[in-house]
Formats: structure tokens, C-alpha cells, sequence
């Protein structure tokens, strides 16, 4: 059985060898009244202790990389689409693609073009025989790699446009240079058939690599056809306020005149 001694503190050991080998039956009722007096009221319960481990493991595959989103790898831009120049063509990890004619690489190695053209995909055993790279066209019918010791091909930033003819006239349209006056109905305009000087026009390169008259030359234009414009004759701007003026206070007079007839409609006062 149980000995009720055993639930006193660890005080009380000397007290409770002395019990135990006075005794080995049960303790008598008197004696365990002593010990209640010598205890006091208090009995200790047993307590539970709980231990808490870690709940996550430090070591292993348990930290290592998740199933993560799709990164969206691949073509973008298939053969033959157009593309202008920052397009992304295809998204790789790695260099499973290499950048072409007019294409270049990022730093996530993705492809994208570098000018405004067409689509390629395409091998150049001439300068790796196991890689396959990405490029860009001028023209769609054309095809890479280009042949060996050919001239490269670029576009400096220029369109390549078909010369057009000259325009055709009507009878009574007169043509002055790069002018045209008249309308069509033998109703002539003030400006004279002169030729145009070409040989005193000096031609200038612009930004965009063109060859292209300076401002000041092409606005002379009209002066060297002779043509007669209306001067401009600034006004009294005093008199012209007081014109003004007045006309604002006759329409405010007029609209005064006709709503005199209507009953004025009374504003309701807020409570």
C-alpha cells in the first residue's frame, strides 16, 4: 500500500525514516495527525511537468526551396513576329539560346532585340557548331545566318523610303519650287512663276542623318517667290477695351430687359 508519508516534503526525510522503521504496518490515525499539525494545512499535489521542443527542424530538406510560383520561362516572340528594340523574346535559366544578329543578353539571361525587325531562330556553325541563337531581320524575306565575308547589315537608325514622283498639276496651278499655288479653277495667286535656286542652298547634316536645308533658308522661300502678305497693323488697345467693355455692359443690359417680365423666384432660406 501506499505510504502516506511519502507525500510529505523533502524536509521531513529524518521523521520519515524514523516512522518506517518504527513500523512497517500502516501508520496509525495519531500519528498521521501529528504530521498534519507538524505540516500544517497545506498537502502538496502533484505537479506536471511539460517539456516543449522545437517545432521546426533546423537541419535537412524541411528549409530547403519551396514549390514557388512558375518564373513564365520560354518564347515570347515566336519566328517571323515583328519585334521593336527591348522586346523580351525568350526567358531561359541558363544559355540554352544565344544572342544573334541584333539581339543581345540580360542579366537573367533572357533575349531581347536590340533593333526593329522580324524574328529568327537559327544555327551558325561558323561560329559554334553546337549552339543555336536568336536574331533580328530588316526585312522579313531575309534569313540567318547571313552568307560568309557579306557586308552587314544596318540600319543606323534610318527607314528605307521608295522615291515618289512628282506630283501631277491642273491647268491654271502654278509651281513655284516645292510650292504649289492656285486652286485648280484658273484662279491664279499672287506668287510668281520664279525658278528656285538650288545651287545657293547649302545642305546640312541633321541628327537623323539626313542632308536637309537650315530653317532660315527655307523660310526665305516665300520672299525669294515675290509673294505680297498683309502687314500687321497693331490697333489702339485702349480703344479696344472700351469697346469691350461697353459691348459686355449692353448684353448685361439686354438679358436684365428680358427676364424684367418674370417674377423673381425666391431663394429658400436654409433652417
Amino acid at each position: 500500500m501506499l505510504d502516506a508519508t511519502m507525500l510529505l516534503p523533502r524536509i521531513f526525510a529524518p521523521l520519515r525514516m524514523v516512522i518506517r522503521l518504527s513500523s512497517a504496518s500502516l501508520v496509525s490515525s495519531v500519528r498521521v495527525d501529528i504530521l498534519r499539525a507538524a505540516n500544517g494545512s497545506f498537502i502538496p499535489s502533484p505537479t506536471l511537468a511539460f517539456v516543449r521542443h522545437a517545432s521546426h527542424q533546423t537541419q535537412g530538406r524541411a528549409n530547403g526551396a519551396k514549390q514557388g510560383p512558375g518564373k513564365r520561362l520560354g518564347a515570347k516572340k515566336s519566328g517571323g513576329e515583328y519585334v521593336i528594340p527591348g522586346n523580351i523574346i525568350f526567358r531561359q535559366r541558363g544559355t540554352a539560346w544565344f544572342p544573334g544578329e541584333n539581339c543581345a543578353m540580360g542579366r537573367d539571361h533572357c533575349i531581347y532585340a536590340t533593333r526593329s525587325g522580324y524574328v529568327r531562330y537559327y544555327r551558325d556553325p561558323l561560329k559554334h557548331p553546337m549552339r543555336q541563337y536568336i536574331g533580328v531581320v530588316f526585312e522579313k524575306h531575309e534569313t540567318l545566318p547571313y552568307p560568309p565575308n557579306a557586308a552587314r547589315r544596318r540600319r543606323l537608325g534610318m527607314l528605307a523610303v521608295r522615291t515618289q514622283s512628282e506630283p501631277e498639276t491642273l491647268e491654271g496651278q502654278l509651281v513655284v519650287g516645292d510650292f504649289q499655288g492656285g486652286d485648280g479653277m484658273e484662279n491664279n495667286t499672287d506668287i510668281t512663276a520664279l525658278p528656285r535656286d538650288r545651287t545657293s542652298s547649302k545642305l546640312v547634316m541633321s541628327r537623323g542623318y539626313t542632308f536637309r536645308e537650315t530653317n532660315w533658308d527655307i523660310g526665305r522661300a516665300a520672299e525669294r517667290a515675290n509673294v505680297q502678305t498683309k502687314m500687321f497693323i497693331p490697333g489702339d488697345r485702349w480703344t479696344a477695351w472700351r469697346k469691350s467693355k461697353a459691348r459686355k455692359e449692353a448684353n448685361a443690359e439686354k438679358k436684365r430687359l428680358r427676364g424684367a417680365g418674370k417674377k423673381p423666384i425666391k431663394s429658400k432660406r436654409k433652417r
